[in-house]
């Protein structure tokens, strides 16, 4: 089934390529102006901010909590009738540590808020609570994809895996340009979308 997106496109593969591009240069757009910095950290309200940010070219939906049940593989999110309080759950959560960050970040992906998009827009929100929080983020290019995509899958019964795996990726470059689009382009390539290099567009 294909989403139904602005661009009216029928083909899958057309539609993820477009959305790949779109997309990826609202993310460019996003570091570049210092609209980054306007995110309300740590709540739903902020990933909702960044989601409407990447998304809304593509999505009528961009920002806006999914009003279906979705599933991946065998796994499936936060049942729509727990959604929102799930989200007040998780907007009430602590992060003022590294473990409390990713606890927090584990719970989001649980709940996956929105119809589409949900782990790219996280990934952004994750680095801006590691960043206000700690002055620090994660080198996105020092994670395997595998590796995440295992560790992320297990989170919600064992976070152990996940926290390693991100602390050793960490660094103190939280104002670096190329780090920040290099990121943008392995997170989306864990999702499958590897078409364009953000730098490029």
């Amino acid at each position: 089934m294909i989403l139904e997106s602005k661009l009216n496109i029928t083909s899958q593969v057309e539609l993820a390529k477009a959305e790949e591009r779109l997309s990826k240069l609202r993310a460019k757009q996003l570091f570049d102006t210092g609209d980054i910095e306007k995110v309300d950290v740590g709540t739903f309200a902020g990933l909702a901010f960044i989601h409407r940010y990447l998304f809304s070219d593509v999505y009528a939906f961009a920002g806006n909590i999914r009003d279906v049940n979705i599933d991946k593989g065998n796994f499936r999110f936060a049942p729509l009738m727990y959604l929102e309080a799930s989200l007040n759950h998780i907007d009430a959560m602590p992060q003022g540590t590294f473990d409390e960050i990713v606890e927090k970040y584990v719970e989001m992906n649980v709940a996956h808020p929105f119809r589409e998009g949900n782990g790219r827009a996280t990934r952004i929100w994750l680095d801006m609570m590691l960043k206000r929080g700690l002055q620090l983020v994660v080198d996105w290019n020092q994670v395997d994809k595998d590796d995440y995509l295992s560790a992320m899958q297990r989170s919600p019964v064992k976070d152990v895996e996940i926290k390693v795996l991100l602390k050793q990726a960490l660094t103190d470059q939280i104002h670096d340009r190329a780090l920040f689009m290099k990121g943008i382009d392995v997170s989306y390539y864990y999702e499958g979308y590897s078409e364009f290099r953000t730098e490029d567009l």
